[in-house]
């Protein structure tokens, strides 16, 4: 079988890449006999899937989930560690000499032939596979060999990972922060006074000392609108608010990032997070934030090269989305599966509290579409108006059940904008209550039951949650419970413990005494991945009344490789760690009325954790975010290129329902950013040992967790109809 790029062939490889291959061949005779045996491609290929398949078949369970005649969480959970690279050895090459679009390389293809790149290093010396494909190759022969076995770490090694995080609401964080603070003002009360920085709600009278100056600021500071009319715009403007404290090196990127024109927008709130004297104690603990502040070389260099990730990003106007459902309007719902709809509002709604680095709408910023124009995103006089035609949608549809307003962020439209929208929801579900009525049963719609705001602001500006803003949100509970919504969710997202602050934490206090569940959406950047950091954000979320929802791999291509964290990690860190928060099914019963109990979550969640001796509750599933097909972690890795990045194909998360247009959709290739060479030393050079991740190299496939019941929709006492409204014909 020649290789798809015969030119590949004749790049010679390195000398690193020839003392990795020669340890390969050391360790396996069996593989160097097939290779230096082997006449051509086809015979090396042929000869190594005849070994392997000779081993397979000792596992009759095995060898049907390697055919796909078996799938699902409880087969893959019997698989062994042998199993695992054998079925790897094999799906290689089945899918030998594939060509793939590689969007990390602005579209280039990638071609995987493994077996044929090992041949051609032992006959020739040539291939051009890269070390970091031979370290994958090593570890993986390993592993089939049984050299290398997972050793599942303990519950005490995990608890002494997660104890080396410190958390945001610790007293000696909190001393540093006020620092942080005290200088930030007096940078700010500067900028004020020159003229360079100025607002007009937030004026400094005339005649006052530094230290009126002084209290005076540090009273705006507990106001939200104050961080956001002072949010910090530039990189010299950033690196002073940090003390002068970014090297040259970071500061370069930055100015790149400033020409390229990609925004800056931070407050001075979130910024105070941020270390600038590193305690001995929490060395490296702000990363997490700090990533999402500063921006990456890999950024800058592909902005304006960036490709949508989302198929439903690319709708047009009148013809289905990639899910298969027909909108009223792509830029203002977005829709994947039949129960659940975004509504992004056309307000405030569309802007956020702050930029984050690997936002999954850097395309968008790109194209100019979204920006921090606050002014510029107030309600226009025909938004009332075109709500209740987007609500229209949610109102005649037969599934749509939930309604998930976000954005941008849900929490940063006004309380007079976002009770309107609150209202108007209202009015639509009790209107479709009303068409109930009329319906026979087997011809019903699926009423409205559950609602949720997307918002970060807990998080980046928890100064929003005001007791005005309390007040909404549970008046609008009060009466929406009445006519038959059920669950009312804040989805937020922390992304480390030390963003959990006694700000933070109050305004969560504030959003659950108004009724109001509030779960995380974790993003796993590579700062975020490193061992324990995961469990110990959800043990201190849990310990404040947050339940943890997804932890979400980086999704976007090169552009988001400085903080992607490989899908393999994601499963590691899913069996080897939160493994030891996971509720048994004999409480699913108690943990499916958590939402109704949402005005006490903080004290239930700390008796349960006590009751059942769980250090936290691992009620999220690990997922990426698929192009189509939705949230799932179903993957098997088919193919590696030859810098050692793996080739992974996606399937759908089989326990959930999804659009009938899903049976006609191919599974899903992604090809990561980064190898797990790559990874690890990024890992290292951020304080890690990589001895703590060995295990990560076999993990080559995934089965999507089964969600805890707590999430699942309450069940109607009528029967719904079975036809699918707004649905394509494409």
């Amino acid at each position: 079988m020649p290789t798809a790029y015969p030119e590949l062939d004749k790049i010679a490889i390195s000398v690193q890449s020839h003392k990795l291959l020669k340890i390969l061949l050391k360790e396996n005779p069996i593989l160097e006999e097939i290779m230096r045996n082997a006449r051509n491609q086809t015979e090396a290929l042929v000869g190594v899937r005849n070994w392997v398949k000779n081993e397979l078949i000792k596992n009759s369970e095995a060898n049907s989930f390697y055919h796909r005649e078996i799938s699902g969480r409880d087969a893959f959970e019997k698989l062994s560690w042998h199993d695992f690279a054998a079925i790897r050895i094999l799906d290689y090459i089945d899918n030998a000499g594939r060509e793939f679009d590689d969007q990390n390389l602005r579209g280039e293809k990638a071609v995987s032939n493994p077996i044929v790149l090992i041949w051609l290093g032992v006959v020739y010396g040539t291939g051009g596979a890269k070390p970091a494909f031979f370290e994958d190759m090593l570890n993986l022969f390993r592993q089939f060999s049984g050299k290398n076995t997972n050793a599942v770490p303990s519950e005490s090694q995990v608890i002494e990972w997660m104890e080396r995080w410190s958390h945001g609401h610790d007293p000696r964080i909190i001393k540093l922060r006020e620092e942080n603070r005290e200088r930030i003002i007096k940078v700010l009360i500067e900028k004020m006074d020159t003229g360079e920085m100025k607002s007009a709600r937030f004026v400094l009278k005339s005649g006052l000392s530094e230290e009126q100056k002084f209290l005076q600021v540090l009273d705006w500071w507990n106001d939200y609108r104050f961080h956001l009319s002072f949010a910090i715009r530039t990189p010299d403007l950033l690196n002073e608010m940090l003390g002068d404290s970014l090297d040259p090196d970071t500061m370069k990127v930055l100015y790149s990032a400033e020409k390229k024109g990609i925004p800056f927008f931070v407050n001075p709130y979130y910024l105070s997070l941020l270390h600038v004297r590193v305690p001995y104690f929490a060395i490296g603990a702000d990363l997490a934030i700090r990533y999402y502040v500063v921006y990456s070389q890999q950024l800058v260099d592909e902005y304006n090269h960036i490709v949508a990730w989302e198929k439903e990003d690319l709708v047009e106007p009148g013809k289905p989305n990639a899910a298969g459902w027909l909108l009223p309007s792509h830029h203002n719902i977005h829709r994947r599966y039949p129960e659940v709809a975004i509504l992004i509002p056309d307000t405030m709604g569309r802007a956020c509290g702050g930029l984050c680095a690997s936002c999954q709408r850097m395309y968008d910023f790109q194209s100019g579409h979204l920006n921090f124009s606050l002014d510029k995103l107030k309600p226009k006089e025909t938004w009332d108006v075109r709500l209740r035609k987007l609500l229209d949608y949610f109102e005649k549809d037969s599934k749509l059940r939930d309604i998930l307003i976000t954005g941008g962020d849900a929490l940063m439209s006004s309380d007079h904008s976002l009770e309107k929208i609150l209202d108007q929801v209202y009015e639509m579900a009790l209107r479709k209550k009303e068409t109930n009525k009329g319906l026979p049963d087997g011809e019903k719609l699926a009423e409205m039951l559950r609602i949720r705001l997307g918002s970060r602001l807990p998080v980046y500006l928890p100064q929003r949650i005001t007791p005005e803003l309390t007040q909404i949100l549970k008046n609008f509970k009060t009466k929406a419970a009445k006519i038959g919504f059920k669950q009312f969710f804040i989805q937020t997202h922390f992304e480390s413990p030390m963003e959990v602050t006694p700000e933070s934490r109050h305004a969560v206090k504030q959003l659950i005494s108004a009724g109001w569940t509030v779960t995380n959406q974790m993003v796993f950047t590579a700062a975020a991945s490193r061992r324990g950091h995961s469990s110990k954000l959800r043990k201190v979320l849990n310990e404040i009344g947050v339940l943890n929802y997804y932890t979400f791999s980086v999704k976007g291509y090169m552009e988001n490789n400085f903080n992607f964290a490989t899908n393999e990690r994601a499963v590691q860190e899913q069996m080897e760690e939160k493994v030891i928060g996971q509720i048994s099914e004999e409480h699913y019963d108690e943990v499916r009325n958590f939402p109704e109990q949402a005005e006490q979550l903080d004290t239930i969640l700390n008796d349960f954790m006590r009751k059942t001796k769980k250090p936290f509750l691992g009620t999220d599933r690990n997922v990426l975010n698929l192009p189509g097909v939705g949230k799932s972690l179903s993957f098997r890795t088919i193919g590696i290129t030859r810098y050692g990045r793996r080739i992974l194909e996606f399937d759908y998360d089989a326990t959930r329902s999804h659009s009938p247009a899903l049976q006609h959709m191919d599974k899903v290739i992604i090809i990561e950013s980064k190898s797990l060479s790559e990874y690890l030393n990024q890992l290292e050079e951020i304080g890690e040992d990589k001895d703590d991740y060995t295990s990560i190299w076999g993990y080559s496939m995934g089965e999507t967790e089964a969600r805890v019941p707590l999430y699942d929709y309450p069940v109607y006492d009528y029967e719904l109809t079975d036809k699918f409204t707004n649905m394509g014909t494409e």
